[in-house]
């Protein structure tokens, strides 16, 4: 049985070859370039919010554009340009009281462009099949903030006891706002040919930062924790050129 196995193996890498040959030789192009284009919105991560995913309260309006650079069956490279708005505010939430109290608020301009790794988990990037592909991705990049903040509504009377927090305001009330960060994008998506150059696609990503002042606070709210932010899109991606299977014959026996 082993025997026979091994040669099965052998016949089988053998055959593999012959296809991979076959279509070099008649030739067919194998796909290596995508453009795409998602819409979707940015939530807020970081001290101005308590819930835990994120300021689903105030989500941002964004758009991603992206090229894709296809190098193998399972992986490819991306460049993504991202454009949006982050935001949060504190009156917006009831619970614990003293937020509507402090009541700081925030709105930024975020333009973001990385370079991702995406792992093409079932390696059918050349695949012509109608079937769902799940794929996940990380990279760098870096982003520009526009921020805007205001604390026009802070109730000094509720927090006169909170040197603390007094004291913090006054440092971030001073405190030079970033212009551009370092992120690092981690995600997951899936996508599905709709035709033979189409398909649609829906992801999921969370940004890693390395700042607190993304919302403009930090001594006065939680110095010890860096704000992030997520992204959820859905969009199209267009792949150039015919896909072709270049999946080996499935051996029975």
């Amino acid at each position: 049985m082993k025997v026979i196995s091994g040669k099965l193996l052998v016949f089988s890498l053998i055959v593999c070859s012959f296809f991979t040959r076959a279509y070099a030789q008649t030739g067919v192009t194998i796909p290596k370039h995508e453009i795409g284009f998602s819409i979707g919105m940015f939530i807020y991560q970081g001290d101005l919010t308590p819930e835990t995913a994120g300021a689903f309260k105030t989500p941002g309006f964004a758009f991603n554009l992206f090229y894709n650079r296809l190098l193998s069956r399972s992986f490819s490279l991306r460049t993504n340009l991202a454009h949006g708005k982050l935001w949060a505010d504190e009156a917006n939430y009831d619970s614990p009281e003293w937020r509507k109290q402090r009541n700081f608020w925030f709105n930024a301009r975020n333009t973001e462009i990385s370079e991702l790794l995406v792992w093409n988990i079932l390696g059918n990037n050349y695949s012509e099949r109608k079937i769902i592909s799940p794929y996940i991705f990380a990279g760098a990049g870096l982003a520009s903030l526009r921020i805007n903040r205001g604390w026009e509504n802070f109730n000094y009377d509720y927090f006169a006891s909170d040197s603390v927090l007094l004291n913090g305001l006054a440092a971030d009330s001073v405190h030079s706002l970033p212009g551009t960060i370092a992120v690092i994008p981690v995600g997951l998506g899936i996508r599905y040919p709709i035709s033979n150059n189409l398909s649609l696609m829906a992801e999921a990503s969370y940004r890693f930062t390395f700042t607190d002042y993304i919302d403009g606070f930090s001594q006065s709210s939680n110095p010890n924790k860096n704000d992030h932010y997520s992204n959820y899109s859905i969009g199209l991606i267009y792949t150039f050129g015919k896909k072709t299977s270049l999946d080996c014959p499935v051996m029975r026996y």
